[in-house]
């Protein structure tokens, strides 16, 4: 796999070229990837995603997959935000301006996910199952209902896909 994300601040999720998704661990085992006998296979359904993010059911749980671009990913939990890197020359440079935009965003329409627990962010074309998966993100979050909303932050230089997780039932 091609790495465009560079190592540093923080850890980041690539694709092979389809969208990204962020499966529940309690039913990884129900995600099939690009395998399977039907018509069509739960890789094609998240394909069919074509907004910045989208739900799609896995088991009895819900999923939440990051369409648009297959842009490498990275979870910055102090903001309960999913970053894409889109465009900029260093890790540094991307990770201020969507920082600095979270502020300032126009977000879309927030989406409501129940939410378990953990989630894993890997290639959808994956199977929740598959041992060879390495490039994959744990992020912990709290069992809970979320509001899900997204925006990017656009720029010559820098340009960042911003996804929000803002968590609906603390106490």
């Amino acid at each position: 796999m091609v790495r465009y994300a560079e190592p540093g601040t923080v850890e980041w999720v690539e694709s092979d070229g389809g969208p990204l998704i962020a499966v529940p661990e309690t039913v990884l085992p129900f995600w099939s990837g690009a395998d399977g006998d039907d018509l069509a296979s739960d890789y094609d359904r998240a394909c069919e995603i074509d907004t910045a993010f989208g739900l799609l059911p896995v088991g009895d749980r819900t999923a939440l997959v990051l369409g648009d671009e297959p842009a490498a990913t990275a979870y910055l939990p102090e903001h309960g935000t999913l970053v894409r890197w889109y465009a900029a020359d260093t890790e540094a440079e991307l990770l201020a301006g969507a920082r600095d935009a979270l502020t300032t965003a126009d977000w879309t329409d927030e989406r409501h996910w129940n939410v378990p627990g953990p989630v894993v962010l890997f290639d959808s074309a994956w199977p929740g199952t598959a041992p060879a998966r390495t490039d994959t993100l744990r992020i912990t979050l709290a069992a809970g209902h979320y509001a899900v909303r997204s925006a990017v932050r656009p720029g010559p230089e820098i340009w960042a896909g911003l996804v929000h997780l803002r968590r609906l039932d603390e106490a």
